[in-house]
């Protein structure tokens, strides 16, 4: 404790040095106590230094008003002391020489607390200052008018009073800088770049704070250089508070002209700063760019412009929406768009800005990310993007009425910026990728969307018609502006009389069907008719007769074609016309039998008859077999969820016989000679199995369990052979089969989205059982290989069966390593043995340490995996060995150091139990002459690491392996109470009652193992398989005899003063 005389008599070191020199850094001091003459001030606190835990850096809202009322106190009592103790050279004096010299303590808890403190203290000085320049001026402005006033005539008192009030104000203005400077260059200059980022925060934030408060002292290149240079520092909120610290003074215009030079050097940082790796460090640079953007004229250039809009299409919202902002003021609007156009033009303001954003959206060349675009702006430019009247108004305008018509790429952006708005109004909620889920709306949020919902449905009930007739040729429009109806209020058709626009839509949707025969337009179609047949609409009649007449004709077409198409037995029509009529036929009823129940039609027999054709004779055009395979499963899809209704087994054996058929059709078509083919059945196939597999799960499981359906070996075998074929495949080889067209950059990426498609189909299969999960270890050699581009769904897949089932997931990840170490080994040379430096046991060795990272930080969760993997990695390690006496190299022993990689995510009395484990496969003295047995030492030496740190605490055990290879005798003492014995480095006396020793996992051992089960039963039922009967080790309950260490043994090192070796009754036979 320092008291008062100690103070007064001491040196400001001494008086540090004897706050510290007690400070126990082992044990740590519970509570300080600080006093200063005259006043009083005590501050207590608890330190521990075993986590460096103090009041500041505590969590919870009682320590977070502890350091906003310790903040307090400092400008309170500067405050009541600004009148006349604030200048008696003694308080301040005093106060500022103890915290800046315990602001060099090499203690974080008084460095932190006393640099808080004087930022603090010198932020309050700061505002005396400010009152105080302000009442100097007020007086030197009375001085001056008093003067005036009795110019030419004698002195007065008055003038005398105000010249001495100036003076006082000048001298404590003195003693306010003084003390300024004094905190500044003594602490802030010193703790600005403290190792600690607590501290180096609160330096920067204080001296923002500064600078805004009192601008005329510290707004100059002295003390802005400071914020500059911590724009680099490597901690986010150090950098965070620098920003917000400039935002401040960017946001005031009277500022901005002094920061010339602090914009011209830190500038390109802040430009930089979006792409930032902390999110909020990124947005506040964004908004801090918007100010600099508002206030200093000609700051960014346009290179830098076009850099920040492009953080629209980002997937951290807040980010996007601050470059929503900037891009919005910064590009969209402008000074004339307020002012009504000359002329009276309509929707002048509005269609300004609409042709900037599709200007904007055209030249980014992200056409497929508009979502996300209209998203960043919803919160800034909702007004404009809601106006559908202004937009669909510039899409029929004619060029004739109008010489400003929108161009065909035009056209084509402004409709998808309608469907992207309709979109963003009606789900309320950001786009897939952007936001962690749907966010739950407040009752403001929810009206606003329902108005918006009815606002959409009663506009476009009339327009899209007329827009549907205009674009039903192109494709893409069509596409489109088929999905509007979806965010439909379909109520309004009938309270608003809307009937006759509800023809004239299905009229156009027919018509455009009957156009087209891309899939996106079909789908778009079939789905529209979805959405307006629903049940509880007084619609629904009104829709069900137009879309029964339209499949009707479909039917018929298709029936017509039929008729020509199959000539004789085995023969069919060759003609290109035809089988191009016969495909757009197919495509029109597959996609309506998506969304639509076409049984009534017959459909089946009728699709199945060109499966069933080139099954036996192999000759049709791909373009039939697609739309054909895609008909036959739908049909069957819905004979399935029919199956509920009327589930009598007199119904449901021809539906299995059929069922059957279609899964051999399907696997015969994975040899198909066409890769779309292929493909196409693959992915039908994984929907397919996993459809039939889990029919058993419904209430009827007597009946419909006899759909069920599971693969059998040979059919798993096919499967994944067909993703080792068509996805794990080499580059080299697939450049190979690839044409000139292909090679293109978006073919590749196509390429791609179509293989991690095939995987995920496949790797459904595993989590979901449909196939043995060992089939996951095949997946998993490719993990490391295929990171890139496959990484995040072998990942998913590891969770998820992880998640089934965590002991099975272990041994398919040793069943991997098992299996690719084996591939390695048979590729070595036989006489050189394994080769551990070579690429190949390289990589699987990485692949173990990315497998064990995946176990995170949770050991207790993840223990009983690990154990398990240790296990069967020593049982493999030591498969094939001639015996146990160890004198015989095991074949597999390399593959001790792949399961070392699992060493680090065990517990540390796991460990030891590993190592009692592989001890059974051993004998002692270890046979560690040769490189071959080095496996072996690297193994134990990753199991017995940190092992010396807690021998005292985990005594009771009775049990303690030996520590090194290097030391060849031990010593034995006479014990008692079965305890051990007491080390030089940890006396800690054990006196635990006398325990049988078995295979069991330590509890309580130690502060960190509080969350471990402490009874040997619940830790055998843990753990069985690392107990098995042979391996439990028997102690003599009277005694363990000890020897004395050699002095060889004393002389092999320093580091570890005793090495017990328990002597137990299975080693003495």
């Amino acid at each position: 404790m320092v008291t008062a005389e100690m103070f007064q008599s001491l040196h400001k070191k001494d008086v540090m040095r004897k706050m510290t020199e007690t400070f126990d850094e082992e044990t740590g001091l519970q509570y300080k106590k600080f006093m200063a003459y005259p006043w009083i001030l005590t501050v207590t606190w608890p330190v521990d230094m075993g986590n460096e835990d103090y009041p500041l850096i505590r969590t919870g809202p009682y320590w977070k008003k502890f350091k906003a009322n310790f903040c307090e106190f400092i400008a309170v009592l500067v405050q009541q002391c600004q009148c006349s103790i604030l200048y008696d050279s003694y308080l301040m004096d005093t106060v500022i020489s103890l915290l800046t010299g315990l602001a060099d303590s090499m203690v974080r808890a008084f460095r932190h607390t006393s640099t808080l403190a004087a930022m603090k203290l010198l932020t309050a000085v700061v505002s005396v200052h400010l009152n105080l320049d302000v009442n100097k001026h007020n007086a030197q402005r009375l001085y001056e008018v008093e003067k005036q006033r009795i110019s030419g005539k004698r002195t007065s008192y008055r003038l005398d009073q105000l010249e001495r009030k100036r003076k006082e104000y000048e001298h404590k203005l003195l003693e306010i800088q003084n003390m300024m400077n004094a905190i500044f260059k003594g602490t802030f200059l010193n703790r600005y770049r403290d190792v600690i980022p607590e501290i180096r925060a609160t330096c920067i934030e204080e001296i923002g704070s500064w600078i805004k408060t009192y601008p005329d002292a510290f707004l100059n290149d002295s003390y802005l250089k400071y914020v500059g240079w911590m724009l680099y520092d490597k901690q986010a909120e150090v950098r965070l508070k620098c920003l917000l610290g400039l935002q401040g003074i960017y946001s005031r215009k009277e500022l901005v002209s002094r920061m010339d030079l602090f914009t011209s050097r830190f500038k390109d940082r802040i430009v930089s700063m979006p792409l930032d790796k902390d999110h909020e460090v990124a947005v506040q640079a964004m908004k801090l760019l918007m100010l600099m953007s508002q206030n200093c004229e000609d700051v960014l250039s346009a290179e830098d412009c076009e850099m920040l809009y492009q953080f629209v299409y980002t997937t951290h919202r807040p980010l996007a929406v601050a470059a929503g902002e900037f891009l919005y003021k910064r590009l969209l609007i402008s000074e004339g768009d307020e002012v009504q156009p000359k002329g009276g033009r309509e929707f002048g303001a509005s269609t300004d800005q609409l042709k900037r954003l599709i200007h904007f959206f055209l030249e980014s060349e992200l056409h497929k990310h508009v979502a996300y675009l209209i998203d960043s702006l919803w919160d800034w430019a909702g007004k404009f993007l809601k106006d559908w009247e202004c937009m669909t108004t510039l899409l029929l305008k004619n060029a004739e009425e109008d010489g400003e018509a929108l161009s065909d790429a035009e056209e084509s952006a402004l409709i998808e910026i309608i469907l992207a708005t309709v979109r963003e109004a009606a789900e309320g909620h950001p786009p897939v990728g952007r936001g962690a889920a749907k966010k739950i709306l407040s009752v403001k949020e929810k009206k606003i969307q329902l108005e918006d919902c009815t606002k959409i449905t009663e506009h476009f009930i009339m327009v899209l018609p007329q827009l549907l007739a205009k674009y039903s040729t192109d494709a893409q429009k069509v596409a489109n502006l088929l999905q509007i109806p979806q965010y439909y209020d379909l109520d309004v058709y009938n309270t608003g009389h809307q009937e006759k626009h509800l023809d004239a839509l299905l009229r156009e949707v027919k018509d455009i069907v009957a156009k087209h025969s891309d899939m996106s337009v079909l789908e778009a179609s079939s789905r529209t008719y979805y959405i307006l047949c629903s049940e509880e609409i007084g619609i629904y009649s009104q829709v069900d007769c137009a879309r029964t007449q339209l499949i009707d004709e479909l039917m018929e077409q298709l029936n017509q074609l039929l008729d020509g198409f199959w000539q004789k037995e085995g023969e069919f029509c060759m003609d290109a016309g035809a089988i191009s009529w016969m495909n757009s036929a197919l495509r029109r009823v597959a996609a309506f039998h998506n969304a639509h129940d076409l049984t009534k039609w017959n459909l089946y027999d009728k699709t199945l008859r060109f499966l069933v054709f080139e099954m036996e004779h192999g000759s049709l055009p791909v373009l039939i077999i697609l739309p054909a395979l895609q008909c036959t499963y739908f049909s069957l899809l819905w004979q399935l969820s029919a199956v509920s209704e009327n589930s009598t087994k007199e119904t449901l054996f021809p539906l299995r016989r059929e069922l059957r058929r279609f899964s051999q059709i399907c696997t015969c078509f994975l040899q198909h000679k066409e890769k779309d083919v292929r493909e196409k059945v693959f992915m039908i196939l994984c929907d397919w199995l996993l459809i039939l597999s889990h029919q058993g799960s419904n209430n009827k499981e007597e009946a419909i369990g006899l759909l069920g359906y599971l693969p059998n070996t040979s059919l798993q075998e096919k499967l994944f052979l067909f993703i080792r074929e068509h996805v794990f495949v080499d580059e080299e080889e697939e450049r190979k089969d690839l044409t000139e067209e292909e090679k293109d950059e978006s073919c590749k990426l196509d390429d791609l989205h179509r293989k991690r498609s095939l995987l995920a189909a496949y790797c459904k299969l595993i989590v979901y059982n449909v196939v043995e999960m060992t089939a996951a270890a095949e997946i998993y050699k490719y993990y490391v290989k295929t990171y890139n581009d496959f990484g995040d769904i072998i990942k998913e897949l590891l969770s998820k069966m992880r998640h089934n089932n965590k002991m099975q997931s272990a041994k398919t990840l040793i069943l991997c390593l098992q299996q690719l170490f084996q591939t390695h080994a048979e590729s070595q040379d036989s006489s050189s043995g394994v080769d551990f430096s070579s690429a190949s046991f390289t990589n699987i060795k990485e692949l173990a340490r990315r497998f064990s990272l995946t176990f995170g930080w949770d050991q207790v969760k993840s223990r009983e995996s690990i154990a398990m993997i240790h296990k069967e990695g020593i049982e493999f390690a030591f498969q094939g060995a001639t015996g146990v006496d160890g004198k015989c190299l095991p074949p597999n022993l390399g593959f001790l150091l792949i399961i070392s990689e699992f060493s680090n995510k065990l517990l540390k009395p796991d460990k030891r139990l590993v190592y009692t484990y592989l001890q059974r496969y051993i004998a002692e003295p270890l046979p560690c002459r040769g490189d071959g047995w080095q496996p072996l030492v690297w193994y134990r030496n990753s199991l017995l690491a940190n092992e010396d740190e807690e021998s005292s605490a985990l005594g009771s055990l009775g049990e303690w392996p030996p520590v090194g290879t290097s030391k060849t005798s031990s010593f034995k003492r006479k014990l008692s109470n079965g305890s051990l014995p007491e080390t030089s480095q940890t006396e800690v006396a054990s006196k635990a009652p006398e325990q049988q020793c078995t295979s069991q996992l330590p509890s309580a051992a130690g502060k960190n193992r509080k969350r471990l089960k402490s009874r040997e039963m619940c830790l055998q039922e843990r753990l069985p398989f690392l107990c098995p009967g042979g391996l439990r080790r028997r102690y003599c309950k009277d005694e363990i005899k000890t020897e004395d260490v050699s002095e060889d043994g004393q002389a092999g090192g320093t580091a570890e003063d005793v090495d017990v070796d328990v002597v137990g009754a299975d080693q003495d036979s």
